[in-house]
């Protein structure tokens, strides 16, 4: 019998059309481009079914809503269909992937984020070997989560960063290897598949528009600027450092401001700025500041996971001592344990 897929479409380059102000999406157009694919109807497809959201937006639109829209629709259609393929646009899609990795908790079917850099209505376009490689990886069932597949590579959604504005291998996935590589055939690596078992039919863990901020550290930052914004209002935020967590001290100014966000409750998660390697406090004496404030480690996540499971362990209701302990802990394959 052939396997179900679910294409759910929420806007993005794959499905624009060109209008006076430049690519836009268009409801019901993506459809029509679709039919003009032969291989969608070829015996070797699987079945599949076309979904749109409401609205298409331009991924750089997307918020925490957007994202529980694609999470609601993916947990209301889950029992009809054997995967999904989402198509996002690129600009957030790694952002939306490591979204999903944790809001669809105990997923056991292919969630399959792809898209292009050049819409399906041009000659050249991407689209259509992203397209038609994501619904038969969604249909083989061996990549049982939420992944992103762009290029010829098949990522783990929270380990997908955006490395490239224009190139057609537009994803990278810097700190672990492709979970498959599509050539003459798609080749998994069981290996790399391996991540923390969960059982139990899916739940959906939506999640709250918590303050959460990303601060990204360069040569001669003032930190003082940022103090207005360190209030018990902000829940988390985001430090991508130099290396391996390391900071400037800023003429002594930056201590305080890290006790005060101490004080506040706020949790503070330092990332690499570094495509590769890992977060290590501690290590240099110009992170020492860091490991003695109680700041956690992000290890070798993105920061687009970072953000996403810090929305998700304040959206379970966490408290920030909890939030510290779980952001070092591997809950969906996010980071590399010590």
């Amino acid at each position: 019998m052939k396997k179900r897929i679910c294409i759910l479409y929420t806007g993005g380059t794959i499905g624009m059309v060109p209008t006076d102000r430049g690519y836009a999406p268009k409801p019901g157009a993506l459809a029509q481009y679709l039919k003009a694919i032969p291989d969608l109807a070829s015996p070797e497809a699987p079945t599949w079914e076309l979904v749109e959201m409401e609205p298409l937006l331009d991924s750089s639109n997307i918020t925490v809503r957007e994202w529980r829209a694609i999470g609601q629709a993916i947990f209301d259609h889950y029992d009809r269909f054997d995967g999904f393929v989402v198509l996002h646009g690129t600009d957030t899609m790694a952002y939306t992937a490591s979204a999903l990795s944790f809001m669809l908790e105990n997923l056991q079917k292919p969630v399959i984020f792809t898209g292009s850099q050049i819409p399906l209505c041009r000659m050249r376009s991407d689209g259509r070997d992203n397209l038609i490689t994501s619904l038969l990886i969604a249909a083989q069932g061996r990549a049982a989560e939420v992944c992103l597949y762009f290029g010829g590579k098949l990522l783990r959604g929270n380990r997908a960063t955006k490395r490239s504005a224009d190139g057609l291998r537009a994803f990278s996935s810097p700190n672990y290897p492709p979970l498959a590589m599509a050539g003459v055939e798609i080749r998994y690596d069981q290996a790399a598949l391996a991540r923390p078992a969960q059982k139990g039919p899916l739940t959906l863990a939506p999640f709250e528009a918590a303050p959460i901020g990303v601060l990204k550290v360069f040569p001669g930052i003032q930190f003082g600027l940022f103090e207005p914004i360190l209030t018990e209002a902000l829940r988390g935020i985001v430090l991508e450092t130099f290396g391996a967590g390391n900071i400037p001290d800023g003429g002594g100014a930056l201590l305080p401001l890290i006790q005060k966000a101490g004080k506040n409750g706020t949790v503070l998660v330092v990332c690499s700025q570094c495509g590769e390697g890992s977060v290590h406090l501690g290590a240099y004496a110009t992170s020492a500041p860091l490991k003695a404030s109680g700041a956690v480690s992000g290890r070798d996540m993105t920061t687009e996971a970072a953000v996403a499971k810090l929305y998700y362990l304040f959206s379970r209701g966490h408290s920030a001592a909890e939030v510290k302990r779980l952001m070092e802990q591997d809950l969906r394959g996010e980071l590399t344990g010590e």
